[in-house]
């Protein structure tokens, strides 16, 4: 195999060696060490080394993604040497072999055929002979190699998957971190024990269930009292912090207390990776989660979590109740992001309003995080309404519109005249008109029941009604045309007069609408010289 490995990267030469910036770049998967000593990162960095100083090239950086996958590309180190690439530091690199780049075929033919090429980078794999400096028969078989490592990756994924499944079904836990309350047992592997610091506060929760209290008011007190959320406590960081980092929510509350991990039973399988390129996950169905009972000490015995069940279904409601609105889904908080809610309150004379309130203060008021926001939802949409047809009147000038009007209504003249239509019509009447005698004779020979007659029959001729008012209006047309001109120009005034009122319309011009504090409001169009109007 050595003799192999010696041939293989004989066989490359460098002709030029100066005009290069070398980048060699490593990558260990967990996986990939169980095939051997061969694979590790001090094996590869000698093998690469070795090649660096017989050809006399200058090394710029090494990057070594040590336990990264190669299905993905969001590695550390690689995503460092892609920002070298582009700063021009370098322009070359060498890898081992192809599947040390990557094992998904599709981005390491991206990589290889489309992006080195462009950034003018050589890439050279030692071990499978793959030169794109140079012509040669190794690099016409470079996408078959790819599609074998990304088979490989994809059969090492169906036996970890299988492996992980067992484990759940036998009761062992194999998560990166126990259920809040829990932690990994210090000397046996797959287990979980008591954290009585974190015990205590999962006991007071049910506890205050057990009372009657609700979830959002569970949170309040929780976070009232400064007690350390979940991922506080485990001290995990958040990437994009916001205004709800590092708060107890009553959506956490519920979810603590309908687990059943707290009575001693092992839960895992709640969500399942999209595919083995993916990190994404997506939750699972509760019939499809792994349980298996009595694998743990309990922190709440069976009577006190099942009186919770029956509490917290209780309050659960039968309906949820959504107000559509012009604006739904375009109004945020100015202050902290998130978008507003809407709810409803009743007026002096007792009707009924909608009112905008930002969501963030809504869930945690006590916290102090934000504030109300409260502004009537009318009063927001005929704002953001009045600023719309300001903008339209400023850009959207009917004189402009009409040349384009007119190119529409000719190509409509040329996709059918006036006459075609016309005869379109008549022949559906016909068929209406011929659908109801059948119809008519079925009833009298008892294959149509009376009430089956009667819908059908009402359908069917208020269909025929309005082909009918049509076929006058088109007819009417044809003896007195109305001018090209004339239809272009109802056509722009229809336009301008929709875009205030049309949904889809404002969404297309509108990307988001902020509501302020002081109930300023903001708008931002999404074309830059909409928003230079504003």
């Amino acid at each position: 195999m050595v003799a192999y490995f010696r041939r293989t990267i004989m066989y490359l030469e460098i002709s030029n060696p100066m005009d290069y910036h070398v980048a060699l770049y490593i990558r260990l998967s967990k996986e990939d060490e169980n095939e051997g000593p061969s694979e590790s990162v001090t094996n590869q960095k000698s093998l690469l080394d070795d090649f660096v100083k017989k050809h006399r090239l200058s090394v710029y950086d090494t990057y070594i993604d040590d336990g990264w996958s190669g299905t993905s590309f969001d590695r550390p180190d690689f995503q460092r040497m892609i920002g070298d690439i582009e700063a021009k530091k370098v322009n070359m690199v060498i890898t081992k072999d192809l599947s040390r780049l990557g094992r998904d075929y599709i981005m390491t033919g991206h990589y290889m055929e489309r992006y080195f090429p462009e950034k003018r980078v050589r890439y050279i794999s030692l071990l499978d002979g793959i030169d794109t400096g140079v012509e040669s028969s190794a690099n016409d078989i470079t996408p078959f190699r790819a599609i074998m490592n990304d088979m490989y990756a994809k059969d090492i994924s169906k036996k970890i998957k299988s492996v992980k499944r067992d484990k759940q079904r036998k009761g062992q836990f194999i998560g990166g971190k126990p259920m809040f309350g829990y932690k990994m047992h210090p000397t046996e592997k797959n287990q979980i024990v008591v954290d009585e610091e974190a015990a205590q506060i999962v006991r007071r929760i049910f506890a205050m269930a057990l009372e009657g209290v609700s979830c959002r008011k569970i949170a309040t007190q929780l976070n009232e009292n400064h007690v350390p959320t979940p991922a506080t406590y485990a001290g995990l960081t958040v990437a994009n912090p916001g205004p709800y980092t590092g708060l107890w929510s009553s959506e956490r509350i519920s979810e603590m207390l309908q687990n059943e991990t707290y009575i001693g039973n092992m839960v895992q399988g709640r969500t399942v990776k999209i595919s083995y390129k993916s990190k994404k996950c997506l939750r699972q169905a509760r019939e499809n989660w792994v349980v298996v009972e009595n694998t743990h000490e309990p922190l709440i015995d069976a009577e006190t979590f099942q009186k919770v069940q029956m509490l917290v279904s209780s309050r659960k409601r039968t309906k949820s109740r959504t107000y559509d609105f012009l604006l739904r889904g375009l109004i945020f908080c100015h202050e902290c992001g998130y978008p507003m809610a809407v709810i409803n309150r009743k007026n002096a004379a007792g009707e009924e309003r909608l009112f905008l309130i930002c969501r963030t203060y809504q869930r945690f008021t006590k916290a102090g995080v934000c504030t109300c926001h409260s502004i009537k939802e009318k009063t927001v949409t005929d704002a953001v309404l009045a600023k719309v047809r300001e903008v339209c009147e400023a850009y959207l000038n009917p004189s402009e519109l009409l040349p384009i009007a007119e190119e529409a209504v000719s190509e409509a003249d040329k996709a059918a005249s006036a006459e075609a239509e016309i005869q379109s019509l008549r022949n559906r009447i016909d068929t209406l008109t011929v659908n109801l005698d059948k119809m008519y004779m079925d009833k009298l020979s008892g294959i149509l029941s009376e009430a089956d007659f009667q819908r059908i029959y009402l359908k069917v001729k208020n269909d025929r009604t309005q082909l009918e008012e049509q076929l006058k209006v088109l007819e009417r047309e044809k003896e007195n045309p109305v001018p090209k001109e004339d239809r272009a120009k109802e056509l722009v005034q229809r336009f301008l007069e929709s875009v205030p009122t049309n949904r889809e319309l404002l969404f297309s011009l509108i990307e988001r609408v902020e509501l302020s504090e002081d109930k300023q409001i903001y708008i931002k169009f999404r074309f830059r010289q909409l928003n230079e109007a504003v």
